[in-house]
């Protein structure tokens, strides 16, 4: 079983965001950057421009359990930061998972046996 915890101080998020990679969709976007704990950290960044709280939160959650459902599909030893955009508001669940696997795929963080 994968474990991973989530990214909480901004200096992590900066971090990830001036070090590592990216890869941009229409809904969300992923910055990756390699750790050497063995596990991956997870933060989700959803801006005020995108909703009130409630928008923000579901958002929040819908990609915190895509993520969770699908962690075995997914490499070790990263630092991943899902920023969401405006569009993300109007996604149901399904299209939130596809469009983490299609970010995943771009930045090679998706494992290769999928």
């Amino acid at each position: 079983m994968r474990y991973s915890v989530s990214l909480r101080k901004n200096e992590e998020f900066k971090d990830v965001y001036k070090t590592g990679t990216y890869a941009a969709e229409k809904e969300l976007i992923l910055h990756v950057k390699k750790n050497e704990l063995g596990i991956n950290r997870l933060g989700i960044s959803v801006s005020k421009k995108v909703g009130n709280s409630v928008v923000r939160h579901r958002i929040r959650r819908l990609v915190k359990e895509a993520y969770r459902i699908n962690e075995e599909k997914f490499g070790c030893g990263y630092d991943l930061v899902f920023s969401a955009r405006k569009d993300t508001k109007d996604c149901t669940y399904l299209m939130i998972e596809s469009v983490i696997f299609r970010l995943m795929k771009r930045t090679g963080v998706l494992s290769k046996t999928v």
